[in-house]
C-alpha cells in the first residue's frame, strides 16, 4: 500500500512539473516572444505556416482534452477547463483588438468567453451535485 502511495505523489510531482514547464513555456512567449520562438525551433518572424501550425496543434489537444473530460464526465476538470478557457478567450479578443481591430473576430473571441463562463458554472455545479 505505501508503495502504490508513493508512486502516485511521483506520478502527481512529475505531473505539476510539467505544468509548470508548460507554463513557463508561455510566459516567456509573453516576455521575449522572439528569443522563445528561437529556443523551440520556430523563426523570428515565421515565414511559412509556423505559427499556424502552432495554434492548431494547441486548439487540437486542448479540444480533445475537452472532450475526453466529456466523455469521462470529469465534471470538475471540464469546470476548471471552461474556466480557463473563458481566460484564453477574453485574451485572444484583446489580440486580436490590438492587432487587427476587426470587429466580427473580437466579437466571436468575446462571445466564446462569455459561452465559456456559462459551460463553467453549469459543469460546476454538475460536479456539486454528484459530491
Amino acid at each position: 500500500m505505501a508503495h502504490t502511495h508513493r508512486r502516485d505523489r511521483w506520478i502527481l510531482v512529475i505531473c505539476l512539473l510539467g505544468g509548470v514547464l508548460l507554463t513557463v513555456i508561455g510566459v516567456r512567449y509573453f516576455l521575449t516572444p522572439e528569443g522563445a520562438a528561437r529556443t523551440f525551433g520556430v523563426p523570428a518572424r515565421p515565414v511559412g505556416h509556423e505559427l499556424h501550425y502552432i495554434i492548431g496543434l494547441r486548439n487540437v489537444w486542448l479540444g480533445l482534452l475537452a472532450v475526453t473530460f466529456a466523455l469521462l464526465r470529469e465534471w470538475r476538470a471540464l469546470a476548471l477547463w471552461f474556466g480557463f478557457g473563458a481566460a484564453v478567450c477574453f485574451a485572444d479578443a484583446g489580440i486580436v483588438a490590438s492587432s487587427t481591430g476587426r470587429v466580427p473576430q473580437i466579437v466571436f473571441h468575446a462571445v466564446c468567453g462569455v459561452a465559456c463562463i456559462g459551460l463553467s458554472v453549469l459543469t460546476w455545479r454538475r460536479h456539486n451535485k454528484n459530491s
